[in-house]
């Protein structure tokens, strides 16, 4: 730069580069200087742009790398970039189940018969007393419930395998028809073992490999005197309130077609709204509880240790953070509350080393049922609002509540352990492995679920991109919660997981306390079972975490009951205006209240059912299915006098 200010340097650049004389007179210099001005500040420009082209190449470069990370990641949470194995054709099991159910005898395809119809509208205890007294025989109970599977199925594709015309043989010599759940037929979620049967989980992967025994739970009901006739339709990934997948397709919901059934076990509940009497499926979100809400039956979820639960396959073995329980669900509160009492009165510790030696206690049921009650409300999660129809199902059912006697408040939930900390909490447990388990067994292209494929999508990204996106979220978008679930959803190291596991402990023992204080004495908690209906198919991809009302409950091991209450009305539970705008006036302008309301219109969704959740303290079965009782009990009894809400729940009729 000295050398360019050199009057001797420019007097020889002037004289090489011919210069008129008249740079030689006083205005010579200036001029001079001008060029030089313009020059040096051309030249900087030039260095300007060369390092601004030269950020954006290395951004542009960066993203390129960035987004070939993400898809090879993907890839390989998808098994794409595996060689492949033994690849079942999507269509064989399907093709399977087709000619089963064309091969049955005509009895099976044939109308409901009166006696048909008596056999199904009976009590299982009913049934039971009539079959050990030999005045109905097993196999006839066993065809009419094969016809109801038979229908069902027609209507909802709710059936994976269909274990008939093994169970007639079962019927006839292996079942304990002494037992007392004697010649019932039961459907069962497709993860329980089941010999010569698959346990597909609706991945190829697991297709044609039939099981060579009963795993214990087979052999604990059939010792109970029960008929396996039916295994149910299930989400590939077992984490979805959908119940599909490419091997068996989906499942339908049996009141509005277009709507899903519930998940993980939304094959049963599809499968006993149409008339099937008990079955079994598993919760570890919701899973037999959001089935029973979208479908109209009832589900008990137990709390660990109180149900078996070996014997059967699952999507996510070792995943103890949120631990999956099997669980009975029923079409009615009184086959449910008969059902689960005849498999603690089996012993079932005695099959499986899991299950707690606790016996049946039937005072405590009992004194539920019949005590006054004081109940805590939990009306919205603080994440989610319940939408105009679970709005209403739940205020029917606290007047009707009220109107019998019993007392409802609502709660505030313990400041340090509230529950969106424990909806994030419960999230990170159950994926702690950045959803790799339930995507090794995917084959290559085969699809999943589009709630999973979300949260995979998430869980895969590099933590310094999916820091961004929380900023993003956090900051820009000022989504406070979603930001929250994103920053936390990410593959845990062990130190991190045991971290984890310290907070959940801290977070149940809270509640415990928080239960325990005299102002929080309450003998259950009502709440919404999810903010919504029935969704449409493939909403999952939306409402993935909108599974607060259940996923708490897991979290703190709670028992927790459903019963349902009403049906969807296209005029009483229509939306007030645009669904962000009613969601920004509750306070709830969040990603996971658009995902799940984005889906809520109550003129399409007219007929579907509404329920309502009764949550009680960990191991209290019998209570509260006493509670169920009562609340049920005050519903029948309850008609208000302005809109008429109110009564028993109608079944669907059968056909």
């Amino acid at each position: 730069m000295a050398l360019v200010r050199d009057p001797a340097f420019w007097k020889r650049f002037s004289a090489a580069m011919h210069l008129d004389e008249e740079a030689k007179t006083e205005t010579g210099p200036k001029k001079h200087t001008i060029w030089t001005d313009h020059w040096i500040e051309a030249q900087r420009q030039k260095r300007r742009r060369t390092f601004i082209c030269g950020i954006l190449i290395f951004l542009i470069v960066a993203i390129i790398v960035a987004a070939i990370v993400v898809v090879i990641l993907w890839l390989k949470s998808r098994n794409w970039l595996k060689p492949e194995t033994e690849a079942v054709p999507m269509d064989l099991k399907r093709r399977e189940r087709a000619a089963r159910f064309a091969s049955l005898s005509p009895d099976y395809h044939a109308p409901f018969s009166a006696i048909d119809r008596v056999i199904i509208n009976k009590p299982i205890q009913d049934l039971v007393y009539e079959v050990q007294n030999d005045s109905l025989a097993p196999l006839d109970v066993l065809r009419t419930y094969g016809k109801v599977a038979v229908k069902a199925h027609e209507k909802t594709n709710c059936v994976t395998e269909l274990l008939l015309p093994e169970a007639e043989s079962w019927a006839q010599s292996e079942v304990n028809l002494k037992g007392p759940l004697a010649g019932v037929p039961i459907s069962l979620k497709d993860s329980v073992q089941i010999k010569g049967f698959d346990i597909t989980l609706g991945y190829t992967k697991f297709a044609c490999k039939p099981y060579k025994e009963d795993g214990p739970m087979a052999k604990l009901l059939k010792d109970a005197g029960a008929v396996p006739y039916a295994k149910t339709a299930l989400p590939v990934t077992l984490l979805s309130f959908e119940s599909a997948n490419a091997l068996w397709g989906h499942c339908l919901n049996p009141h509005v077609p277009e709507y899903s059934p519930g998940g993980s076990t939304g094959g049963e509940g599809a499968l006993l709204a149409l008339g099937g009497r008990i079955g079994i499926g598993s919760d570890v979100a919701g899973s037999v509880r959001v089935p029973a809400a979208w479908s109209g039956i009832y589900s008990l979820r137990c709390s660990t240790g109180r149900w078996p639960k070996v014997g059967v396959n699952t999507s996510m073995a070792g995943q103890e953070g949120v631990a999956s329980v099997f669980s009975p669900m029923a079409r009615t509160l009184n086959d449910l509350t008969y059902f689960t009492k005849a498999i603690v009165g089996m012993k079932p510790w005695n099959y499986d080393h899991t299950v707690h030696p606790i016996s049946w206690r039937e005072d405590e049921e009992v004194e539920a049922q019949n005590k006054k009650l004081r109940i805590g409300l939990m009306s919205n999660d603080g994440v989610v609002p319940p939408t105009p129809a679970i709005e209403r199902a739940i205020s029917t059912t606290v007047a009707a509540l009220t109107a019998a006697g019993h007392t409802v408040s609502e709660i505030t939930p313990p400041a340090a352990a509230d529950t969106f900390t424990g909806l994030s909490l419960a999230s990170q447990l159950l994926n702690s492995d950045g959803c790799v388990t339930f995507n090794s067994h995917l084959h290559s292209f085969e699809p999943s679920d589009p709630g999973a494929d979300q949260l995979t999508r998430i869980c895969n990204l590099p933590r310094p991109l999916r820091y961004l996106y929380y900023l993003w979220v956090r900051y820009i978008r000022r989504d406070e919660k979603w930001a929250t679930l994103i920053r936390g959803f990410a593959p845990k190291s062990a130190a991190e997981l045991w971290k984890l596991t310290a907070q959940r402990e801290a977070f149940r023992a809270t509640w415990h306390s928080w239960w325990d204080a005299e102002t929080q004495q309450y003998d259950f908690i009502l709440c919404p079972v999810n903010a919504t209906p029935a969704l449409p198919h493939k909403a999952m991809h939306d409402a993935v975490s909108s599974c607060g009302y259940t996923f708490l409950w897991n979290l703190l091991d709670y028992t927790a009951g459903v019963l349902p209450v009403s049906h969807v009305d296209a005029k009483k539970d229509a939306l007030s205006g645009p669904y962000k705008k009613v969601l920004k006036q509750l306070g709830a302008s969040n990603a996971v209240a658009y995902g799940a309301w984005k889906h809520y219109d109550a003129a399409k969704m007219a007929g579907l059912p509404t329920a309502v959740q009764v949550v009680g303290r960990r191991w209290q079965e019998e209570k509260v299915l006493g509670y169920m009782a009562a609340v049920e009990e005050a519903l029948e009894q309850y008609q208000d006098p302005v809109t008429g809400e109110g009564g028993k729940y109608p079944l669907i009729e059968l056909d």
